[in-house]
């Protein structure tokens, strides 16, 4: 039987990933479909076949198990143990595979048909059915409020979202969607919607919609990770003398005790009130920032005098 190159006919190199694989079978696909006037049956199934492999893990890392055995245009002569390896031998056990190539059926005993490609499950086969593919996944950002992530909400989208016809164009068409942001997601958290994506191809099934949060910037808080930051401005004699303040959180407010002698920068936390939910939620960090009142009238020059007399103090002193 005569080896049939299948990434030569994806025009892909044996490195592409599961995703330029699908690229390239989708081109090629819509390009010599049947339907068209151009098309090409003959052309359409072998890409459909090298598709049935190379989309399918298992049946790739087999393919690709041939390794220096195969000679391009030429003859294929098995290596030993072959037949025992793929399962079901040479001479198509397990059934025709209508339309497929002599080396696909004796290389897999003609009992596939799972990937989406032509044959097996809908496929452009012998019975005369239309093609079928899922349609692809689709990952849209979303613009989530700190408080809507931690809390969790319910947000209405208007998206545009991908139409492709059986001959490849893609026209665009509004979709309005109600969902649910749940508590605890996280910048880059993926939300999945089943059946929402781009619609299939032949009346395959629709791929999915992934929602991928992006934090919106709060005019309070910074995210560090999981992390809250929030800056405390303090006075200094709060800072001096040690004072109780009222800190916002995303949960709620909370009273919290500083201690005398806190200085500039200083960081203090409180545990549970960052990102993320219940006992896996980060924390908020309190960063203190002493403001100093300015010596902007007579009596403010003279009190920061005194208390340059009084309270000598160097902070550079070890520079």
């Amino acid at each position: 039987m005569e080896y049939k190159d299948y990434y030569e006919i994806l025009g892909v190199e044996r490195s592409a990933t599961e995703a330029e694989i699908k690229k390239a079978f989708r081109k090629l696909a819509a390009k010599h479909h049947p339907d068209k006037p151009s098309g090409d049956e003959a052309k359409f199934k072998e890409i459909n076949e090298a598709y049935e492999v190379l989309g399918d893990a298992e049946k790739r890392q087999m393919y690709d198990q041939l390794g220096p055995n195969y000679h391009n245009g030429q003859n294929f002569q098995p290596p030993p143990g072959f037949e025992g390896m793929f399962g079901g031998g040479f001479g198509g056990a397990g059934g025709q595979a209508g339309g497929f190539s002599d080396f696909f059926e004796s290389m897999f005993g003609g009992g596939f048909g799972g990937t989406g490609g032509f044959g097996g499950q809908g496929g452009f086969g012998h019975q005369g059915q239309g093609f079928q593919q899922k349609g692809d996944d689709q990952i849209v950002k979303v613009l989530v409020t700190l408080e809507e992530a931690v809390n969790g909400a319910a947000k209405s989208l208007n998206l545009q979202m991908p139409n492709p016809n059986q001959f490849g164009q893609v026209s665009h068409q509004p979709k309005q969607l109600k969902v649910k942001i749940p508590a605890g997601v996280k910048q880059g958290s993926r939300i999945r919607l089943s059946g929402q994506g781009a619609p299939g191809f032949g009346g395959g099934p629709n791929g999915d919609l992934y929602l991928e949060v992006d934090l919106q910037n709060h005019p309070l808080y910074k995210v560090d990770g999981d992390d809250i930051i929030l800056n405390l401005p303090l006075t200094p004699w709060e800072a001096a003398l040690g004072t109780k303040v009222e800190i916002p959180t995303l949960k709620g407010k909370v009273n919290m005790n500083i201690p005398a002698g806190t200085q500039s920068g200083s960081k203090l936390r409180i545990k549970g009130r960052g990102l993320g939910k219940d006992d896996k939620a980060g924390n908020q960090f309190i960063v203190v920032q002493i403001h100093t009142p300015p010596a902007d009238s007579d009596d403010a020059k003279a009190f920061y005098e005194d208390m340059a007399t009084k309270m000598p103090f160097n902070p550079r002193e070890h520079f």
